[in-house]
């Protein structure tokens, strides 16, 4: 179910539909693909492990993990692969470079979007890195997993992952995890991190780097509500975000009048700026949203499904967000709720201009489809969550394999221009 963006002043994000007609040689396409990393390896030995783990990526396997691909593509060995995965050294840094500059030669967009949102990778046992008891996105409930905190980019042209980074939970700094750690072979000066702050690294990453052109930014409500990767983003004022944030996200419709008062603390004096009681009270988007008379939603539609096309009704206002008590700044907040008799509501907040017209936060709202895209995609074509490695490198490693797996079948569809069906490669 995609967007349907035809309509307003933006851009459509194209469909790409998976197969396997049609192509001849894919083994070669890929093997030249992969030229452009071969100085990121010091060795043959690993840049051919590199290609065997890719063809058993795009192959008609069942099973996508080591053991299967080894023993189904030619040439390739059980043991080195592990150890190409998960021990061998890798120029990381400068695969990651070359690899969002061959996204942006394929997909690059001034007004692309980098879009933030987290999967998770059910696990059995209990000495994967950073495995724990957590959220799991894709199956719904708290499980034993890991979480990886991801960004996409997504264009006129297509979409693809560009970076990730291992949620690792805080209990695994504590004491007892000592010797995890060690096996899992964790960096020295690797400290507890939340997933906003590692989105924030990445953004800040791919922001330095000047890679991937892009204008937008989205993302769920935990990077949404957290003032750390929201600051990060308003530090570059040419973008535009649009958020999604909790129905008890306080603000004014007005901007209240602010007093100083006097108050004691400890036998002095201090003054503090509060709101006096004689303004109105911040009220909950929730509370706006319920009160807000039929007058002022809008019906648009946002995607097309299988029995036609989905609606939902929008609103826009301009608010003044309530921080700690206090006005703090001045956003749009924008409200969707289902055409039903007891509609759901979604809320989201963005520094888009004065001006913006409400097809644009239509538009925003459906834009995380392409980063589900990419992780339904790559879990159910190239075995991104089949990966049996236990060490902190080799999640790193596999993702970004995943990662440039995926792409490059965006590229052989690029390349090819309307061609639009491609075929995986059958060992043999």
């Amino acid at each position: 179910m995609l967007p349907d963006c035809r309509s307003i002043e933006t851009f459509s994000v194209p469909k790409f539909e998976l197969n396997r007609e049609d192509i001849d040689n894919i083994e070669e396409e890929l093997k030249e693909f992969q030229t452009e990393f071969h100085d990121c390896f010091i060795r043959s030995e690993s840049r051919e492990n590199f290609f065997q783990y890719a063809v058993g990526q795009i192959s008609v396997l069942d099973r996508k993990s080591i053991e299967p691909m080894a023993i189904n593509v030619e040439g390739a060995k059980v043991r080195p692969l592990q150890r190409f995965v998960s021990d061998t050294q890798w120029d990381d840094d400068k695969i990651e470079v070359k690899y969002r500059n061959m996204v942006n030669e394929d997909l690059g967009d001034e007004r692309g979007v980098l879009i933030f949102d987290e999967s998770g990778f059910p696990k059995k046992g209990n000495f994967s890195a950073g495995v724990g008891r957590q959220y799991c996105g894709n199956i719904g409930k708290v499980d034993n997993s890991q979480v990886g905190v991801f960004a996409a980019y997504a264009s006129s042209k297509g979409y693809a992952l560009v970076d990730r980074e291992l949620y690792i939970p805080e209990q695994w700094f504590d004491d007892d995890y000592a010797k995890k750690r060690e096996k899992c072979r964790f960096p020295e000066d690797l400290k507890f991190k939340t997933k906003p702050e590692l989105a924030t690294e990445i953004f800040r990453k791919i922001k330095a780097e000047e890679t991937l052109p892009f204008k937008y930014v989205a993302a769920d409500s935990i990077y949404g509500e957290s003032p750390t990767f929201i600051s990060a983003v308003e530090e570059c004022r040419d973008l535009v975000y649009f958020v999604s944030v909790g129905n008890d996200t306080s603000f004014w419709l007005q901007q209240p009048k602010t007093i100083q008062k006097e108050y004691k603390y400890k036998g002095e004096i201090k003054i503090k700026e509060v709101v006096p009681k004689t303004e109105k009270k911040a009220i909950t988007a929730k509370e706006f949203a319920i009160d807000l008379h039929d007058t002022f939603w809008y019906r648009r539609k946002v995607s097309e499904g299988t029995k036609g096309p989905i609606e939902y009704e929008f609103t826009k206002r301009r608010v003044i967000l309530s921080k700690e008590g206090l006005p703090q700044k001045t956003v749009w907040l924008v409200v969707k709720r289902t055409i039903t008799e007891e509609p759901t509501y979604s809320f989201y907040l963005s520094n888009a201009p004065i001006n913006s017209r409400l097809p644009l936060f239509v538009w925003l709202s459906g834009l995380r489809w392409p980063i589900e895209q990419c992780f339904e995609e790559a879990k159910s074509e190239i075995g991104m969550d089949q990966y049996e490695v236990r060490k902190y490198a080799g999640w790193y490693h596999h993702m970004i394999l995943s990662m440039l797996t995926h792409f490059f079948l965006w590229h052989l569809k690029i390349r090819w221009g309307k061609k639009s069906s491609i075929s995986y490669y059958t060992p043999s």
